[in-house]
């Protein structure tokens, strides 16, 4: 469509239309055809002469429409018989400026992308003539000619600060608003604060320069082009020990956190350059494998006017925004350790990439949690270090589908300050406004610093093969610090040559190696940080007395199974109760779910808090739990629910049973998080079914598995993975039990598949009533739930343990040995008693073997020694390539005796994990148990080798 025919359509009865198609243009200009994106951009850069005029004729007609409505806003200076167009104008001005304000703003230090102009902020949009704008207007925080009033409001909301908060509620507008107006959009500071924001900015300029001279070439992800996000951070943490704040938690990935480090946590240059040249290392001790600088994690206690305030930077790795929900969950341990239910008393920042806070989909998911009751921490200050560029990729049209990578802030009706890097008052006043929003509303606030990457992606990289004009502009840039000091230099705030003597001082400080950050204050970190000395040097064999009472056991039953007065709970439900009741009398076996309830309770009044998660742990996926009650007759949907496990008599250990929502990635993140800030808790996440943590891979990757050897950081998180062959296809048979084995090594987590109620009993109480802390892999069943051979007598819980290996004692001179683990030995079991019952008794011992990692070996090799010279199988489930075999094939030789061979009992090699159709499911199942229970094994036999050992 060429300009005359945009012009043709501005007027008759296409205007509205054109109007609301602009109107959507300027909230979403993807979401407008092509032709009319290309027209409107035309439109909004000036070139279209022609058709701008007919659109600013148009403009012209609907301005005194629009004045219409605005009338009852504005307000008439006394004296004036009746509202002229300047008065009617300044509401609709006022309200355009609130909203479109941010487009128009000052907000970019880099001229390649100039500010948009917004007819809704033009006199011209509402017909106004040069006498209009002379006419004398009081609106609000505004008074004086309505040119005047438009100066007001350029510089409130068209400065360095572009403000969105037009989509919050009323009050929290109204707040903006206020704050906003009456402060013509900044900031004012003292001379002694202005100093301060230029010392922290030296610092942050300084420490880079320093370490690109020193260190040419060597990565370190450079802050350099973004310098006001150390002032930032300073302002934040200071500001926030002003009110109330105790602990500040914070979660980054690469860019800038060396800079962190040293100029906020106080970490000493001495020790950063030792890292650097290769002289850091944290231990000799083979299990720890360290990690690069720019993934550490760090933490120190600094002096504020509140006093002192404890900082933890989370450890990070590649996996950019995956450290965002491992921040939140930490931070809701603590405000859990502190009863701060508020929520006000430590305060999460986490710190984003404009490519990946846009690009990445767990930044949604975790947004989605901040507001929910099992996962809120009362807001976050999220922070984009908005460097204009991700990786290699400059140009919008490339890097998101909105106008700002932080449009995703919306999904969370969180507000957002677009600030210009340059104005470091500026971005100190957004993170005052940001503190000052989150302590009163509870809301996550977004700072996105709009600055530039100096160098490439990293100091080896040359960014002008891809941003060859964006890199023009920055290589003559002279740099935030100097610019600031020659606005502070005009102001007389710093002498002539102090800024070179400032810069000279720090410098100077840097070769010392010394603390660059006054405020540390670490004799206070022993009473401020996380006490993990009780867990540190322990080992997987350390006893832990499991066993419970029978009398402490009724006693639980009867609280565990009573229900408040007028309580009306499900049919079904009411049996599971009446029988939960008689299990705990001993009047019947125990079943999975009483085992795993029972063990919850007993923890609750032995002193630990439980913590478990998942998108249906209320009632249990497979409705096995029944936690979390519902009241059928309740006519308040807020009340209707009835945790039985809260109200234990006196008990007072924290509870949570938590319906997740469906996701999978943040939330384990979140519950990996706040794992390794409750040392004392259970903190359990359980998977609908156990493949769907492979949405969730790079936290059991990144954190779960390998946290301990790169960063020597504890975590207990056990995850409840079902897991199981019965013929609901592949996606819901296996947990991809072979992954977690493979991650094995160096005793850093333990895989379990427990076969009954009494082994799920003491499984979950060891892994707390014991000092050893690792996290631990549960195999969890779905048949076994309500299968009454894993039922288990209540002499199993008021005796015994968890039991790595159970033997048979049934088969005292078996001729052949089956190991198996979970459901697989109930069938084998069954299918032996059928054949005894049938009058051809098999010849055959099965063994348990219920903890796969660390392996049992010398409990697996007791066992087998009672059976010289027998015929030793593995059986398993899943196909030959997946499921433990090849992982423990070695270890089961190393626990066999000379002239014992092993075969392998299973189904072949499949590039699926199961079958999707029940009838040949059934047939594989029943070959499989055939083959090793039978004589017929056509397996590869291996002879026990004397040499083989066991995984380490």
């Amino acid at each position: 469509m060429d300009d005359s025919q945009h012009a043709t359509v501005m007027y008759g009865g296409n205007a509205a239309f054109v109007e609301a198609l602009y109107e959507t243009y300027l909230t979403d200009p993807a979401s407008v055809d092509s032709d009319w994106r290309s027209y409107f951009d035309e439109v909004r850069s000036g070139v279209a002469e022609t058709a701008h005029s007919a659109v600013q004729q148009r403009f012209y007609e609907l301005g005194r429409h629009r004045l219409q409505l605005a009338a009852p806003q504005a307000t008439a200076v006394p004296g004036d018989q009746n509202l002229s167009a300047a008065q009617q104008a300044a509401g609709a001005l006022i309200s355009a400026y609130r909203v479109y304000g941010h487009i128009s703003a000052a907000k970019n230090p880099l001229t390649i992308r100039p500010p948009a102009v917004v007819p809704e902020l033009t006199p011209e949009y509402y017909g106004l003539s040069l006498q209009d704008l002379q006419t004398p207007v009081r609106e609000g925080h505004f008074s004086g000619t309505l040119a005047q009033i438009i100066g007001q409001l350029d510089q409130s909301y068209c400065g360095a600060i572009g403000f969105e908060f037009s989509y919050l509620p009323s009050s929290e507008r109204e707040w903006f608003q206020q704050r906003i107006e009456a402060s013509k959009g900044r900031g004012s500071y003292t001379t002694e604060q202005k100093k301060r924001i230029y010392a922290k900015l030296n610092a942050a300029e300084g420490l880079e320069k320093y370490l690109h001279q020193r260190y040419v070439g060597q990565k370190r992800f450079s802050l350099e082009g973004g310098e006001s996000f150390i002032p930032l951070m300073d302002a934040l943490i200071q500001g926030g020990g002003s009110v109330g704040i105790k602990e500040t938690v914070i979660g980054m990935a690469h860019r800038g956190r060396l800079n962190v480090l040293v100029n906020i946590f106080g970490k000493k240059p001495a020790d950063l350059f030792d890292e650097f040249e290769g002289k850091k290392v944290l231990s000799d001790d083979p299990d720890v494998a360290g990690d690069v600088k720019y993934h550490m994690g760090y933490s120190s206690d600094v002096r504020t006017g509140g006093g002192p305030m404890h900082l933890a930077l989370a450890f990070n790795p590649s996996h950019l925004e995956i450290v965002s929900p491992v921040v939140h969950g930490s931070v809701r341990a603590r405000q859990d350790h502190r009863d701060d239910t508020e929520r006000k008393q430590v305060l999460p920042i986490t710190i984003h990439g404009d490519a990946a806070v846009s690009g990445q989909g767990v930044v949604m998911e975790t947004l989605n949690l901040s507001r929910l009751r099992g996962f809120s921490t009362g807001g976050a200050i999220r922070i984009v270090i908005n460097n204009q560029i991700g990786f290699t990729i400059s140009d919008p049209r490339d890097t998101r589908s909105s106008r700002y990578c932080t449009d995703i802030a919306k999904i969370a009706n969180a507000p957002v300050m677009h600030v210009n890097g340059d104005d470091p008052e500026a971005v100190v006043f957004a993170g005052e406004l940001a503190l000052a929003y989150r302590q009163e509303f509870g809301k996550d606030v977004f700072v996105d610093l709009i600055c530039f990457r100096r160098h490439g992606h990293n100091e080896g990289d040359d960014p002008t093969m891809t941003q060859p004009i964006m890199y023009r502009e920055i290589k003559v840039h002279p740099g935030t610090r100097a610019l600031y000091a020659k606005s502070l230099e005009k102001e007389g705030v710093l002498k002539a040559g102090e800024e070179a003597d400032l810069v000279t001082a720090f410098r100077d400080k840097l070769d010392t190696g010394a603390s660059v950050v006054t405020e540390v204050a670490n004799e206070e970190q022993s009473k401020l940080a996380i006490n993990w000395s009780r867990h540190i040097g322990t080992h997987w064999t350390e006893d832990a007395e499991t066993k419970v009472g029978a009398e402490r056991i009724a006693a639980l039953g009867e609280a565990l199974t009573a229900l408040p007065e007028g309580f009306v709970p499900h049919r079904a439900v009411e049996r599971v109760l009446k029988n939960r009741l008689e299990m705990s009398q001993g009047l019947q076996p125990l079943d999975w779910g009483m085992g795993e309830t029972l063990a919850y309770a007993t923890l609750l009044e032995d002193g630990f808090d439980v913590r478990l998660d998942g998108q249906d742990s209320g009632r249990g996926t497979f409705v096995h739990r029944h936690a979390v009650l519902h009241d059928q007759a309740a006519q308040d949907a807020q009340n209707e629910e009835y945790l039985s496990l809260a109200h234990l008599p006196g008990v007072s250990s924290r509870i949570e049973v938590i319906d997740s929502t469906l996701s999978e990635e943040a939330v384990l993140a979140f519950e990996y998080g706040y794992s390794t800030s409750a040392p004392e808790a259970l903190v359990i996440w359980e998977a609908q079914f156990g493949d769907f943590a492979n949405g969730a891979q790079a936290v059991i990757d990144q954190f779960i598995s390998a946290g301990e050897s790169k960063w020597q950081r504890l975590s207990a998180l056990t995850l409840l993975l079902p897991h199981g062959y019965e013929g609901q296809g592949p996606e819901h048979s296996s947990a991809r039990l072979e992954r977690y084995l493979q991650l094995c090594a160096q005793k850093n987590m333990q895989v379990v598949v427990p076969s009954s109620a009494a082994q799920i009993f003491h499984l979950l109480r060891r892994q707390v009533i014991r000092s050893y802390r690792k996290p631990l892999i549960i195999m969890s069943p779905k048949s076994l739930l309500r299968n009454k051979a894993a039922m288990s007598p209540l002499s199993d819980f008021t005796e015994g343990r968890f039991w790595e290996v159970i033997g048979d004692d049934t088969q005292p001179a078996a001729r052949r040995v089956v190991i198996s683990s979970g459901k697989l030995h109930w069938e084998l079991s069954e299918t032996r008693q059928k054949a005894e019952n049938e009058g051809r008794p098999l010849d055959v011992a099965l063994v348990r073997l219920e903890q796969l990692y660390p392996f049992p070996s010398q409990y697996l090799a007791e066992e087998l020694a009672k059976y010289p010279g027998a015929q030793v199988i593995w059986a398993q489930e899943e196909p030959q390539n997946q499921g433990a075999w090849l992982m423990i094939r070695d270890d089961l030789q190393a626990a066999m005796r000379p002239g014992q061979y092993l075969h392998y009992a299973g189904r072949p090699r499949s590039a699926s994990t199961a079958v999707g159709y029940k009838q040949l499911h059934d047939r594989e199942q029943a070959r499989l148990i055939q083959a090793a229970l039978g004589s017929d094994i056509e397996p590869e036999q291996t002879p026990v080798k004397k040499e083989a050992t066991p995984q380490s």
